[in-house]
């Protein structure tokens, strides 16, 4: 299923959407909002880029200013709410996220595909300090979790937290693996080595495994 062009496809305007659902807003409220909700933890919420989206939704026909509000001497601030057209595109993108797999291009994932360049040891040592890291980050978003569910916040509002979880479990548990592995020789660890005026990868070893068919017909 291929996905639609959109006029919007800064994932901060659906959270943009996804607030104006409930009441209309200003952006200074829904930026707050999102923060006090943890929501900044699934958006990167900056408040220049906020008012930036907003400006492309009222462009796009999303939104609309519903009304303007002053607080003491501080200057108006412009109230924006859903337009009809909003709604639906705000659904829909909801919709094509929710049921269609996106290529991404995690960072971690991009490095671990060059892991032998590192060595036996040093890769050891960084998937260590990785599981470390991702330990101290699941203890921090499971207190966080704990901490909204006590307030009463349903759970369906906050489920992002249990997949954002669930992820970072699996990272931690899989890069733990492979340090393991890498230590007790079951994970064999190529080495590029010449024979015979050609280079080939050996296992630890001295199997060949792979031949480099660099600069021969194939």
């Amino acid at each position: 299923m291929s996905t639609r062009k959109r006029p919007v496809s800064n994932l901060l305007g659906l959270a943009v959407l996804g607030l104006l659902l409930e009441r209309p807003m200003h952006p200074y409220e829904m930026a707050t909002t999102l923060r006090e909700r943890n929501k900044d933890t699934s958006f990167k919420v900056k408040t220049g880029s906020l008012y930036d989206v907003v400006e492309s939704l009222v462009r796009a026909g999303w939104i609309a200013e519903h009304s303007t509000e002053r607080a003491g001497r501080r200057p108006e601030r412009r109230v924006y709410a859903h337009t009809e057209l909003g709604r639906k595109e705000f659904m829909s993108w909801l919709d094509e996220l929710v049921r269609t797999p996106a290529r991404e291009y995690p960072r971690f994932l991009a490095a671990v595909s060059y892991l032998g360049a590192l060595g036996p040891e040093r890769a050891v040592r960084a998937l260590r300090e990785r599981t470390a890291r991702l330990n101290e980050e699941i203890d921090q978003a499971r207190q966080t979790q704990a901490e909204v569910l006590r307030h009463q916040t349903p759970r369906l509002f906050v489920i992002e937290l249990e997949y954002a979880l669930t992820m970072a479990e699996a990272e931690r548990d899989w890069a733990g693996r492979i340090a393991d592995e890498i230590q007790d020789g079951t994970l064999a660890w190529p080495e590029l080595t010449t024979r015979q005026g050609r280079q080939v990868w050996t296992d630890q070893g001295g199997r060949e495994e792979h031949e480099e068919h660099e600069g021969r017909q194939a």
